[in-house]
């Protein structure tokens, strides 16, 4: 096994690039949530993609962007961290649109890290060109801002590009046994991922202004034997205008939620599951540092 390679990639970019889409298409199974919506993605989690002659643990973090209060500060933190101790770093930016002010401030942190992994700049979304864009184009714009990089273009969604992305990680890998056992997708429990799984499926269905105000909240997780797992949640909005959307009429909105989400984790799980949710009001909980203490949001302070 002297020839096997593994190490960690860091997937970084701005929100709704296509980082968790990227990492579920390459492990073939869905670990990670993913919604048009940006922000889906709120802490760090490891695809583990394990081939013949090498582990790849890919880092997804948080979409780096312009904060607007303190959860958005703890995001940014989170994905900044990511990037530390890594072998490789992957920025994911859409392909499909001009660099702009996040698109900057990314590569602003790329060119101020004290050690530089290996940088690939990952095109993203290349199937969805407008009319008048050209690939060159696009490449220009964006090499421009990390000359350096090894870029690579692909469609997370459709698979274009994808394997040869994969190989181009690799091959800057160093050689060395896995870090985790061989069948080991990711490095979160069922537990920690199901939140995620509801607030997709809340973030789905919901109006504009309440998706990046929404929490969830596990208060019960029972395996039942053969019956199946009872979990039991409530989501936390801002605003009590929102929890009114969020239930909907006769509790038509909470259902369909309820529903696209359970059918979600028994994909994951591979079992029944029987989900149970409600909705509290934890006024403006985004800038309430006790609230996101709770939820394991915690900004720490710089030294």
């Amino acid at each position: 096994m002297s020839e096997f390679r593994s190490g960690f990639v860091a997937v970084i970019g701005k929100p709704n690039v296509g980082k968790s889409t990227l990492i579920n298409a390459l492990l073939g199974q869905k670990i990670a949530a993913v919604s048009p919506r940006p922000q889906t993605t709120r802490r760090r989690q490891l695809g583990i993609l394990t081939t013949e002659a090498a582990q790849v643990v890919f880092v997804d973090t948080p979409g780096m962007h312009q904060p607007h209060h303190k959860l958005g500060k703890f995001l940014n933190q989170e994905a900044e961290e990511g990037l530390s101790g890594v072998d490789v770093i992957l920025w994911l930016v859409d392909g499909s649109h001009s660099p702009d002010a996040e698109d900057q401030l990314i590569a602003d942190i790329l060119r101020g890290l004290k050690r530089s992994p290996y940088l690939i700049l990952g095109l993203n979304k290349i199937d969805l060109l407008h009319t008048g864009q050209t690939m060159e184009g696009q490449i220009l714009l964006f090499q421009n801002l990390v000359p350096h990089a090894c870029l690579v273009s692909l469609s997370a969604l459709n698979g274009e590009g994808r394997q040869e992305l994969v190989e181009k990680v690799i091959e800057n890998l160093p050689e060395r046994a896995p870090d985790f056992p061989l069948d080991q997708l990711t490095d979160l429990y069922e537990r920690e991922i199901v939140p995620d799984l509801i607030r997709e499926a809340a973030l789905e269905y919901l109006r504009d202004e309440v998706p990046h105000g929404l929490a969830v909240r596990i208060d019960e997780f029972t395996e039942r034997g053969e019956v199946g797992a009872y979990i039991g949640a409530t989501l936390f909005v801002e605003r009590e205008s929102q929890k009114g959307i969020v239930i909907g009429e006769k509790g038509m909105m909470l259902k369909k939620i309820g529903s696209s989400a359970r059918k979600e984790i028994e994909s994951m799980s591979g079992r029944k599951v029987f989900l149970q949710l409600r909705v509290k009001v934890a006024k403006d909980w985004r800038n309430d540092e006790n609230f996101l203490n709770r939820f394991g949001f915690q900004i720490k302070k710089k030294k």
